[in-house]
């Protein structure tokens, strides 16, 4: 039996655990190190490419390029790029990703909200593996 036959199906049929499944996708792309965060950001306001660089804080300019990229294939982000001298270029939430956004976010406030307990098990992994040995 595989994993994706030990995992419960939702109403829909589709397993992420399977790696053929379309969804398992789009959750990487919103939930990758880079994509959480640029959601997140964009959730203030709309934000023009190096500004969003310095919202983000330790993203290179190539891999905010291709996430910028991948969050606007899945339909997440708007691209507004408007024909002036020198090229400005907005980036904004459209209502996809302002759902998607809405989500990351809870997920990022119930993880630091979470902090202490996940610190607390850490000490205590450490401690037993540190015994062991």
């Amino acid at each position: 039996m595989g994993v994706s036959e030990k995992v419960p199906r939702d109403l829909s049929g589709t397993v992420v655990a399977d790696a053929m499944c379309p969804e398992r996708r789009v959750l990487e792309h919103v939930t990758s190190r880079w994509g959480v965060l640029i959601l997140i950001a964009l959730r203030e306001r709309s934000y023009r490419f190096s500004e969003l660089r310095r919202a983000v804080g330790g993203v290179s300019e190539k891999m905010l390029t291709q996430t910028l990229q991948t969050l606007e294939r899945d339909g997440f982000v708007h691209r507004d790029a408007k024909p002036v001298i020198p090229p400005r270029v907005d980036y904004s939430l459209t209502g996809l990703g302002e759902e998607a956004a809405r989500r990351v976010w809870e997920l990022a406030r119930w993880t630091a909200s979470s902090l202490d307990e996940v610190e607390k098990a850490r000490v205590r992994y450490d401690t037993v593996r540190e015994a062991s040995q």
